[in-house]
């Protein structure tokens, strides 16, 4: 059968290559409930048939607000099928937000899960012209449509009716607006076809190990743009996708469903792994030492050197001992982990492959659909602290100042009623500007150095990238966030937020009184001259110039409900320096205070 050229395509596809009983599959009432892909086709036929019930056709606007489920893909496949447009929201973003977006978009229906978002989103449609009974609830909730209305909706109508619709439905056209927050200004509408996504698809099929036997545990926002196109190419593949819980019930998804493949940002395997280095300082004796001793030969691997017999042979060893107790904790099947979303330490992607976890990194924006690179499974083609070689049919130049540029046919069809920032982010050459600096290393592996809208210059005329440092001081385990400032003052200085768990941690190994709140413990001297150490220390990777002089400690962590973090969990840099303006401002006095 022919490739998908147009996203609702996919599940014909499944169905003549590799039909599954658990094409999708959810924990309901403490059970998986797994769904086929027929069962999945008919149900999106059916919310299909409900929308043109409705009214709704092609090119309008529908809203998705939910965390991953099923129903999820029920509505953006039978969304599609009638050439409509899918408009994905982040769940944890301001009434404002939706509102700004439901108006940009011109939004005529929305798909909700909980009470919560139901009633955030009643807030934000007052004023709008959208229908109470368009607000249609994936769970039995006080107000709104239930989802199993909408359904019976569609099974009024005919399943031939679609054919026409979908024959109407051309690769090139409209899929999906997806809103960007980014760290300044308003949310913009990326726009992107059927094409920008599959084609997306088709040049990364190469680089993704999994076949019809695998199964994939999703928990990452279906909203963003790495977790739906990955989900596509899943489908396309014939892999089984179950959707965690929860955030918070990952670790037992992942044993209950024995996965060979997930996707994540790397914080969440800083988590994992700082939770296993935690557990390591518990142990004694010698289980203590075996472990430090692993831990450390994982820190030296390099999937682009053979470190000869007796590196092998310990390494072989710790496998056994240590490592297989890893693997056991992921599920015990995991071939492969897919990052994206930001830059992943080198020293996390050492342990884990060390480990036997291989995890590719990979790089890619919104506007890009959004794969550009992605290291390999192979070792060869997995060089560590960069992102790997393009994927297939993309290209990639730096221009003069370091920016990286690339064009394929990924790139999106431009940004929704804002041709003048269309035009600002892709030249007439058709190259999209990513606003990343980088380089190639070895010729072929793309490395993100720092975003180029973010570098700042010194009073002293240097320039700072300030990711790079951030980067560096997070592989700390006793820093959760870091935030380098310095614009056009002498030096630079970082405010940090500890990992308030690990440093309790540290507290009780080395007899610091814990008792009092988060604000206590960081005027504590002994925590302020540790963390002054730790910064020292991570200051010898850079330039003089580069090297943060002053630090200070904050109580609490930045939330995206705060405002202060884009729901990828990028730093909103202008307004942490609002809100902390005394704390930078005493940082460069005369007689400001470490």
């Amino acid at each position: 059968m022919q490739a998908p050229s147009r996203a609702f395509d996919i599940l014909p596809y499944q169905l003549a290559t590799a039909p599954k009983s658990d094409c999708l599959a959810a924990k309901r009432d403490g059970t998986w409930q797994p769904f086929s892909t027929q069962q999945v086709s008919d149900t999106a036929n059916l919310v299909s048939l409900g929308l043109r019930q409705l009214g709704i056709g092609k090119d309008d606007k529908v809203a998705i607000i939910s965390m991953n489920r099923p129903e999820w893909l029920y509505a953006d496949f039978g969304i599609s099928q009638i050439g409509g447009v899918t408009v994905p929201m982040y769940p944890t973003i301001t009434i404002e937000d939706y509102k700004y977006i439901f108006a940009d978009a011109g939004v005529k229906a929305i798909f909700v899960s909980t009470q919560d978002l139901y009633d955030k989103v009643k807030e934000a449609t007052a004023g709008l012209n959208i229908a109470d009974d368009h607000i249609f609830t994936f769970e039995k909730l006080t107000g709104g449509r239930p989802f199993a209305e909408l359904l019976e909706l569609g099974r009024r109508g005919n399943v031939a009716e679609l054919e026409p619709l979908r024959a109407a439905v051309q690769p090139d056209d409209l899929l999906t607006l997806i809103y960007t927050s980014g760290t300044t200004g308003s949310p913009k509408g990326v726009m992107l076809s059927h094409n920008n996504i599959l084609s997306n698809c088709r040049s990364a099929q190469a680089f993704v190990p999994v076949t019809k036997d695998d199964s994939a545990l999703s928990f990452l926002p279906l909203c963003h743009i790495f977790e739906r196109m990955v989900t596509y190419l899943y489908m396309i593949n014939g892999v089984s996708i179950y959707y965690a819980e929860s955030m918070d019930t990952i670790a037992d998804n992942l044993r209950e469903v024995k996965p060979s493949i997930f996707t994540t940002v790397p914080r969440l395997l800083e988590k994992v792994y700082d939770k296993i280095v935690a557990k390591g300082h518990t142990l004694g004796g010698v289980q203590k030492s075996l472990f430090f001793w692993a831990l450390n030969l994982g820190l030296e691997y390099d999937t682009q050197e053979d470190k000869g017999f007796f590196y092998n042979t310990q390494l072989k060893l710790a496998r056994k001992l240590i490592f297989a107790k890893w693997r056991e904790a992921l599920g015990g099947n995991i071939r492969v982990i897919v990052s994206g979303g930001g830059a992943l330490q080198p020293r996390l992607a050492r342990v884990f492959w060390a480990a036997e976890i291989r995890v590719m990194e990979g790089y890619g924006l919104t506007e890009t659909s959004p794969v550009i690179a992605v290291g390999g499974f192979e070792p060869e083609n997995n060089l560590i602290g960069t992102v790997g070689p393009l994927i297939d049919k993309v290209e990639v130049k730096i221009a003069p100042d370091g920016e990286i540029l690339t064009r394929s046919a990924s790139v999106m069809k431009g940004y929704y009623n804002k041709p003048d920032l269309t035009k600002e982010a892709i030249d007439s050459e058709g190259w999209f500007h990513t606003g990343d600096i980088g380089e190639f290393v070895k010729g072929r592996f793309l490395k993100i150095t720092d975003r180029k809208k973010e570098m700042f210059k010194t009073s002293g005329g240097k320039y700072v990238a300030p990711q790079v440092i951030e980067g560096k001081l997070k592989e700390s385990p006793l820093i959760e966030q870091a935030m380098v400032v310095g614009d056009g003052q002498k030096f630079p200085a970082v405010l940090l937020v500890p990992a308030f768990d690990e440093l309790k941690g540290w507290c009780k190994r080395n007899n610091v009184p814990v008792n009092g709140s988060n604000e206590e413990l960081i005027k504590n001297e002994q925590v302020q001259k540790m963390y002054h150490e730790l910064v020292t220390k991570y200051n010898q990777s850079f330039a003089q110039w580069e090297q943060v002089k002053k630090e200070v400690l904050l109580p609490q962590q930045w939330t995206v409900e705060s405002g202060e973090m884009t729901p990828t969990m990028k730093v909103k840099r202008k307004i942490i320096s609002e809100n902390n303006k005394q704390i930078i401002d005493s940082l460069y006095n005369a007689d400001g205070h470490r």
